[in-house]
C-alpha cells in the first residue's frame, strides 16, 4: 500500500527527529540553570519536530484509502499532534526503534522476546526517569530532585520492587508511576508466556522426533 511505503521511507527520519526531540526535551530537565537563549532554541527545536510529526500524519491520512479508519487505528498519533500539551509523550516515537531492532533479531521466539523486553525496559526506565524528574524537581515537597534519584526510582518501579525511599508527590509523577508499573507487569508476563511457549514447543518437537 502507498501509506505503508511512506511509513517505511519516513521511519528513519522520524526516529532521528524523535532523538532530536529527546535531546531538546531532556537538556532543560537535566540542567535547570540552562542559558535562556539556549532554552529558547531547544524549545524551537521541539516545536519544529512537532510540525514534522504533524506533516507526517497529514501525509499518511492523505495516502490512506480510508483516512477516518486509519485515524481511529492510529489515534495515539492523532492525539500527540492535536494536543501539544502531551509533548513529552511524543518520545514514544522512539518505539519505532524496536521495529528496526526486530529486523536484526533472531528468528526464534526467545530472540524476539529478548529484543522487545530489553528495548521496552530500557526506554521505559530512561523516559520515565526524565518525565518524572521534569514533574517533580520544582515541587517543594519532592524527594526526586536529581536524575540519579529519578533513574533509581524508575528502575525499582518498572521491576515492581518499589523500595519506597523515592516516590513521586505530584499528580503527573504518580501517573508516570502507574504507567511504569503496568509496563513492568506486562514485561514479566511477556517473558513468562514466551518461556512457557518455548518449553512447550521443545517438548512437542521431541515427541514428534
Amino acid at each position: 500500500m502507498t501509506v505503508e511505503r511512506w511509513e517505511r521511507r519516513a521511519e528513519v527520519p522520524l526516529i532521528l527527529l524523535a532523538l532530536a526531540f529527546l535531546g531538546a526535551y531532556a537538556w532543560p530537565v537535566l540542567d535547570p540553570r540552562l542559558d535562556p537563549d539556549l532554552r529558547a532554541f531547544l524549545t524551537a527545536v521541539s516545536w519544529a519536530v512537532w510540525v514534522a510529526f504533524a506533516v507526517d500524519l497529514g501525509v499518511r491520512l492523505l495516502l490512506a484509502e480510508q483516512w477516518r479508519r486509519y485515524a481511529v487505528q492510529h489515534w495515539y498519533d492523532v492525539a500527540l499532534v492535536v494536543l501539544p500539551a502531551l509533548r513529552p509523550l511524543r518520545l514514544l516515537r522512539l518505539l519505532a526503534l524496536v521495529r528496526i531492532l526486530d529486523r536484526s533479531a533472531a528468528s526464534s521466539l526467545a530472540g524476539r522476546v529478548l529484543v522487545y523486553v530489553a528495548a521496552a525496559a530500557g526506554m521505559a526506565v530512561g523516559l520515565g526517569a526524565l518525565v518524572v524528574l521534569d514533574a517533580e524537581q520544582d515541587h517543594p515537597g519532592a524527594n526526586i530532585t536529581t536524575f540519579g534519584d529519578a533513574l533509581w526510582w524508575a528502575c525499582t518501579t518498572v521491576t515492581t520492587v518499589g523500595y519506597g525511599d523515592r516516590f513521586p508527590v505530584t499528580i503527573e509523577g504518580r501517573v508516570v508511576a502507574v504507567v511504569l508499573m503496568l509496563v513492568g507487569i506486562g514485561l514479566v508476563g511477556a517473558v513468562t508466556a514466551s518461556v512457557a511457549t518455548w518449553i512447550l514447543g521443545r517438548v512437542q518437537a521431541e515427541r514428534a522426533g
